[in-house]
């Protein structure tokens, strides 16, 4: 900004020369230390989160997705334990395993569909297995007879353990359509 001129004052004049203008200078603030330690410890906080959110993702990248299923092999109790005639249902929810008992001996139905996957249901009044998803029917030996299964339900080899027990071992199907259920392990003879 241009300072004003000063013009002299005429001879014999009293006035009074003008002084100049000067401007006052502004007051810049400065935060305050409690100001400043809380934005300080804000900034802090958030490179902490955001540093270990990273490190998280990093950690859980070095451990692989494990699946806890129950055993494929196990023990089912013993065939004094099963009525004739009926089927089981105990170990349905956790080894997904029907055990029917017969005159001639025992054996153990997959509960999984032969259609697409689902899980029928043991209708004891209608002496049937039926697939609520679309509607397979298998009788109590595992041979469908109606809807869209393409083929019975599967057996589980069976046989008896050392101390007596019915042993169920997953790992090894037998399909009625291959003649395997002919096998002496899909069937466990009393």
């Amino acid at each position: 900004m241009t300072e004003p001129s000063q013009t002299p004052a005429p001879v014999g004049s009293s006035a009074v020369p003008a002084k100049p203008v000067t401007k006052t200078p502004e007051v810049v603030l400065s935060p305050g230390r409690r100001q400043f330690l809380s934005w300080f410890t804000l900034a802090w906080v958030s490179f902490v989160a955001a540093t270990s959110g990273a490190l998280s993702l990093i950690l859980r990248f070095m451990f692989p997705n494990v699946l806890f299923e129950p055993k494929s092999t196990f023990k089912a109790g013993f065939p004094d334990d099963y009525e004739i005639g009926r089927v089981d249902e105990r170990l349905k929810n956790k080894y997904g395993v029907w055990i029917v008992r017969v005159n001639e001996g025992i054996y153990a139905l997959s509960t999984v569909c032969t259609h697409l996957g689902c899980t029928p249901n043991w209708l004891q009044t209608e002496n049937k297995f039926k697939c609520p998803c679309h509607g397979s029917g298998f009788f109590k030996t595992g041979i469908n007879f109606e809807g869209p299964a393409p083929r019975p339900l599967e057996r589980f080899r069976i046989g008896l353990a050392d101390d007596g027990q019915i042993l169920i071992d997953k790992s090894k199907k037998f399909q009625q359509e291959k003649g395997e259920w002919n096998s002496p392990d899909s069937f466990l003879n009393l």
